[in-house]
């Protein structure tokens, strides 16, 4: 992979990952019409998507911030309860345990940490397949297409309720996770997907997408970690790595200068265009491999 195409793709991450149309799908797509040779595993793409997780953490830093304070909170309260049962169990006193979730930003804390493990379980167990769904003829472009239809549904049936961080259930997390666990496979877009979730889950709009965005801190965290490993492998170099980290500071850069107004964006346009984006992004992939 060349310098500029590094540069290029971290520009397409920059953009694309903050809207509903698969910045796994594009790359994939890009990548194939330009003859890039892939390495084993998905380590480019998730050190790009590490680029533009700085964008998140400098619009969202408030939110992860204090539920980062939470989490050691619940850590600590669920510590004091662990000694106060073997106190209770010890001496047949029934002294009370301390509430571990209440608040808005505990329930949001916790209701991330449920979001996580089936995020985990799915993006661990498939990342393999989607190293090879990168580089196939079809399933980007047929990816593409069932992002579109998925948005479209969302958007005709008008799901969205009012629900705030106190109302939503650990099921809606559940299955939020579940469809971000799903986005490893480019096309399927992380961002459409878990919002569309939300969504028919009765959440609020600016919630659904406030949630999708936080809940990829930890995905993409993970991810980094499992494919970090990549770096040993024998088709490494020090100009590819170089190059891969080139691609990441230029999606961190063109994230930073482009995530406020895409968020806009996303919080008000209807996700029926984004799904049309999505049907004409499928045909041109599908041209693509088979042109």
């Amino acid at each position: 992979m060349s310098p500029l195409l590094a540069i290029l793709l971290g520009i397409i991450q920059g953009i694309t990952e903050f809207l509903p149309v698969s910045s796994f799908g594009h790359l994939a797509t890009v990548e194939k019409l330009f003859g890039a040779e892939r390495q084993a595993g998905v380590l480019f793409e998730v050190m790009l998507h590490t680029g533009t997780l700085a964008a998140i953490f400098v619009v969202f830093w408030s939110d992860l911030k204090r539920i980062g304070e939470e989490l050691l909170g619940m850590a600590m309260d669920l510590a004091g309860n662990l000694n106060l049962y073997i106190h209770n169990r010890r001496t047949g006193e029934h002294l009370h345990y301390a509430k571990i979730v209440y608040g808005t930003y505990r329930k949001f804390a916790a209701l991330i940490l449920v979001s996580s493990v089936p995020t985990a379980v799915l993006g661990y167990t498939c990342r393999r397949l989607a190293a090879k769904a990168a580089v196939s003829p079809l399933l980007p472009g047929i990816c593409f297409l069932i992002t579109g239809i998925f948005l479209l549904v969302t958007d005709l049936g008008q799901a969205g309720m009012n629900k705030t961080p106190k109302e939503a259930g650990y099921d809606s997390a559940m299955w939020m996770g579940i469809c971000q666990g799903l986005s490893v496979f480019p096309g399927i877009s992380r961002e459409g997907m878990t919002i569309c979730a939300g969504l028919l889950c009765g959440l609020s709009r600016k919630f659904a997408v406030k949630y999708s965005f936080i809940m990829s801190v930890p995905a993409v965290a993970g991810a980094l970690v499992l494919e970090l490993g990549q770096f040993a492998s024998p088709g490494m170099t020090v100009g590819l790595g170089f190059t891969y980290i080139l691609g990441m500071l230029t999606a961190a850069v063109t994230g930073f200068f482009t995530i406020r107004f895409l968020l806009v964006i996303l919080q008000k346009t209807k996700l029926r265009y984004f799904a049309f984006y999505c049907f004409l992004a499928g045909i041109i992939a599908l041209v693509i491999n088979y042109r």
